[in-house]
């Protein structure tokens, strides 16, 4: 496969899969301040831009983090390369230059979303656009199962895999890390029933709240922490992305008789999490466990560019 059919394939689904998580974590806000009863003015949006990691580009052009500024910043603002708007163009931009290697109705999905996307992003309101943020995330579940059940399982669908839990896994550990510094307004809500609210927050913003109640019967930051990070079978937890993401790698490189530093770099990446347990990563300290695992996470990004992209 040419080295640009396989970037574009790649970034298609990564871009994809971050219009969806953002989608779904401002939505998850929104209903996580009427939950607690906090005041617009009191709300806690700033977390929701540190989760995208993008801070800095934030500062440059918006004064404060009230609602209306972070909402808009991450759904319709084109300025900002992790917005709702701009995922979702990058996506369909990608998706256009390889319609010879999509299906059809891959195409046709993510180009209605595409304009349904452009449709509201001219209207410029923030104003009620919780059927928006279910329609992102509805359509990227339908890409998702378009891509599984319409395309060949060869070199181009596990390039879209492979794309799509990286970036699935790196959103998990974003939210985790987020919550552990950020997302508490006081001390004091530490094991308090303000700490389970937030707590089952975060799960929702992971799409994982239903599956983690089936194991665990109370929610609390050290099951939380265990099942968003190890779980082996939950498909939104880092340890499901990573082997995933691993098993299409292998797949990509089954037939090839060559060595690439993006084999050696996943396998460091996983052992970042099989090589330790929940108890220890709380010990030691889950922003570092993390911060480690996000580096890895990047240098594996990085790997895949220079063996498969960079030709």
């Amino acid at each position: 496969m040419l080295s640009r059919v396989a970037s574009s394939i790649y970034w298609m689904s990564r871009y994809l899969e971050r219009a969806e998580n953002v989608a779904r974590f401002v939505a998850v806000n929104a209903h996580l301040m009427l939950d607690m009863g906090l005041a617009p003015d009191h709300a806690q949006w700033k977390p929701l831009v540190t989760t995208s990691g993008d801070d800095a580009d934030f500062a440059k052009r918006y004064k404060e983090h009230s609602e209306k500024n972070v909402i808009y910043f991450l759904t319709f603002d084109d300025k900002n390369p992790n917005s709702i708007l701009s995922c979702v163009r990058s996506a369909r931009e990608n998706a256009r230059t390889v319609r010879e290697v999509i299906s059809s109705e891959m195409w046709e999905q993510i180009n209605s979303l595409y304009h349904l996307v452009q449709k509201h992003s001219r209207k410029r309101s923030v104003g009620n656009l919780q059927d928006f943020y279910g329609y992102i995330r509805a359509s990227s579940h339908l890409f998702a199962g378009l891509s599984e059940n319409t395309m060949s399982h060869g070199e181009g669908w596990h390039f879209a895999r492979l794309g799509r839990m990286l970036e699935r896994a790196d959103k998990t550990a974003r939210i985790l890390d987020v919550k552990y510094f950020l997302l508490l307004p006081n001390a004091t809500y530490v094991d308090s029933p303000y700490d389970a609210v937030e707590w089952g927050a975060v799960l929702k913003s992971a799409n994982a709240f239903e599956m983690y109640r089936k194991h665990f019967h109370s929610i609390n930051y050290r099951d939380v922490a265990h099942f968003l990070i190890f779980d082996p079978v939950f498909p939104r937890s880092m340890t499901y992305c990573v082997r995933k993401a691993s098993d299409s790698l292998q797949a990509i490189l089954r037939d090839l008789e060559i060595k690439v530093p993006a084999t050696d770099e996943m396998l460091k990446l996983q052992k970042t999490l099989l090589s330790t347990s929940i108890d220890s990563v709380l010990s030691n300290g889950l922003h570092e466990f993390i911060d480690i695992f996000q580096f890895n996470l990047n240098v594996v990004d990085q790997a895949i560019y220079h063996s498969f992209f960079a030709r």
